[in-house]
């Protein structure tokens, strides 16, 4: 039912979720950047759409308010243990190195847990960049970019490089269309402009303008 309520948010409330880049074909730790609230559910989207087991890090504070996001996959920051034993067993884990919500631009200072748990698990370290944003739809619409593999040291620049690709990407592309090599993971809700609702067929009834 979880699972079912976050899907279904998805859908109704974005218009689309766009991805590109290598995804990690087994247990891997995933340090996106934090812009938006929607970021975890993008990723534990794809994951359960590729049968993937994911499990995404949530401060203490945030998993008390919300205690239900267990039972799709949310873990507390204290469970370090067990987040390396689910990554090492062929799991992906979501840790938001920058460690709280920034504004949009590049990252942040990062924090070293998302590299310090790749390293324990033995798996790699993917930076991921995310944006929740409105361009030409009604809705905003969901952009995940997957970055090659870092090692620890490099983390800081290839999830800045992540981040810029991504933005790039949306800058130079048709603001009614997704970027150039981005597959269509969710399709979303249809924008007004895409089809018209009710209001806009009656007024054009209405006012004879055809």
């Amino acid at each position: 039912m979880v699972r079912g309520s976050i899907r279904r948010s998805l859908r109704t409330d974005l218009a689309g979720v766009f991805v590109t880049g290598p995804l990690p074909p087994g247990g891997a730790v995933l340090a996106p950047n934090h812009q938006s609230w929607w970021d975890g559910y993008l990723l534990a989207e794809l994951a359960w759409q590729l049968g993937q087991d994911c499990r995404v890090m949530m401060t203490e504070r945030q998993l008390a308010r919300f205690p239900f996001l267990r039972r799709a996959g949310a873990m507390g920051t204290g469970e370090v243990r067990a987040a390396v034993r689910h990554a090492r067993s062929g799991g992906w884990v979501v840790i938001f190195p920058e460690g709280a919500l920034q504004p949009p631009g590049p990252p942040g200072p990062l924090h070293p847990g998302a590299a310090w748990m790749a390293r324990q698990a033995g798996v790699p370290l993917v930076p991921v960049g995310l944006r929740v944003l409105v361009r030409g739809a009604q809705k905003p619409e969901g952009f995940v970019r997957f970055g090659v593999a870092a090692s620890p040291a490099g983390l800081p620049g290839a999830l800045g490089q992540t981040v810029a690709r991504l933005d790039a990407d949306l800058q130079a592309a048709d603001p009614d269309a997704p970027p150039a090599g981005y597959l269509r993971w969710v399709r979303g809700a249809a924008s007004v402009h895409d089809r018209p609702g009710l209001p806009a067929r009656l007024l054009t009834r209405l006012t004879g303008d055809r």
